[in-house]
């Protein structure tokens, strides 16, 4: 009996130096980084409800609203052009990101799947294109869009955004495929199946959780680009919500902030409840792992 009093005893006291160990080494990291991580989109949120007097007031506190508004939402929907920034955002990125599925599925396979000649310094001279930076490719990128006469236009970004979403996705989607079992393929092979066949009704299916990842990297780097979109776009209702919130809500040295905020916020939602929706699948395709 005083043995397994004692062992109580000691487990009683390891429970309680467990607990403030595990605050110091695990809580309090995670609250930290979830603080750090959480508190711009708060301050955005919070300017954008708040009235101007209280924006550009000294006094009262700045980590809370005293009267929220909406006046900030209601000039930034009905007295601007920013419905018309979020229409073009989701269509340019939306089918941007569709044509750089389709080429990146099929550049990936062939690669990974195929083994030609070369294909191993195809895969890595892919990636290689996307590590230019976009400050030196939309110059020459400019000279090409205004000799077609896509200047000023949706369909300028729809075609140049695939130059840095298809080099990614294609190397996200090649550790994906390297994934995938061989022997499947060899047993469709065996059995008559064509190389589009094995890929549509075998490839594919399995890889849906890497294609997941590949679509949401490719529809955030569409939603959030800057660059392409302030150089091949001028025209107040065919920019998108970057450009747009960042020209038009900027007046020389004035900012308005309240509408700035808004408009922020109003732009993070679609990707954030893309990334929320798809999240099992997203990991999913991170990890690359597939169940043989």
């Amino acid at each position: 009996m005083s043995n397994a009093k004692n062992n109580d005893a000691s487990q009683g006291m390891d429970f309680l130096q467990s607990m403030p160990r595990r605050w110091v080494t695990l809580y309090i990291p995670i609250g930290i980084f979830v603080f750090v991580l959480l508190f711009p989109f708060y301050w955005m949120a919070i300017t954008s409800f708040k009235p101007d007097n209280e924006l550009l007031s000294r006094s009262g506190n700045p980590f809370w609203i005293m009267g929220p508004t909406l006046a900030h939402f209601e000039k930034l929907l009905f007295r601007t052009e920013y419905p018309a920034w979020l229409w073009n955002t989701v269509i340019v990125s939306v089918i941007a990101t569709a044509i750089s599925l389709v080429f990146s599925v099929l550049a990936a396979y062939a690669i990974e799947r195929l083994r030609f000649q070369g294909s191993k310094p195809a895969g890595g001279a892919i990636f290689l294109a996307y590590l230019v930076p976009p400050s030196i490719l939309f110059i020459p990128l400019a000279a090409i869009v205004v000799k077609l006469g896509l200047f000023d236009s949706r369909m300028a970004l729809i075609l140049t955004y695939p130059t840095f979403l298809i080099p990614f996705s294609t190397w996200l989607l090649m550790g994906y495929f390297r994934s995938i079992p061989y022997e499947l393929e060899e047993c469709a092979l065996i059995d008559g199946a064509t190389r589009w066949q094995i890929l549509i009704k075998i490839v594919l299916p399995l890889a849906v959780p890497g294609l997941i990842s590949a679509g949401i990297f490719a529809f955030t780097l569409s939603w959030n680009e800057f660059i392409y979109a302030l150089t091949f776009v001028s025209s107040s209702e065919n920019k998108t919500v970057p450009v747009g919130v960042v020209t038009e809500l900027v007046e020389g040295d004035v900012y308005h902030w309240g509408p700035l905020m808004a408009g922020a916020l109003l732009g993070s939602l679609p990707v954030a409840f893309v990334y929320s929706f798809f999240v099992e699948y997203y990991v999913s395709g991170m990890t690359g792992s597939v169940k043989e």
